[in-house]
């Protein structure tokens, strides 16, 4: 089963916007998410863990990325944006294979721009 998680081993349950940016050359690529209304804000407590990153984790493993922001609105929490950078086309393709698993398992399609 594949997840997202903020605060590691608990799921996100929110499902995100995800907008996929690749180069021509098909030499890196940039995946850019956003999740309204997160779980992990009401999960972000000292008895449960602090959000230290975005973890996209399945069968093959987890890729990590540390790009990640909240939003606030009258200073309250609303969204999480995060951004995974792929510097090559192996890193690419295993990015899509997560991406796949992850959307068969939340029942999610693709569609192109």
């Amino acid at each position: 089963m594949a997840s997202i998680q903020f605060i590691r081993g608990l799921d996100e349950e929110t499902v995100p916007e995800v907008y996929l940016t690749r180069a021509k050359d098909g030499t890196n690529g940039t995946a850019r998410f956003r999740f309204d209304q997160p779980r992990a804000f009401d999960r972000a407590d000292a008895s449960i863990g602090d959000i230290t990153g975005m973890y996209l984790v399945d069968d093959e493993g987890e890729l990590v990325t540390r790009d990640v922001n909240a939003r606030f609105l009258n200073g309250k929490p609303q969204a999480i944006e995060a951004r995974y950078i792929m510097r090559s086309p192996e890193e690419w393709d295993r990015f899509m294979r997560f991406m796949e698993r992850y959307a068969r398992d939340m029942g999610l399609e693709f569609s192109k721009a």
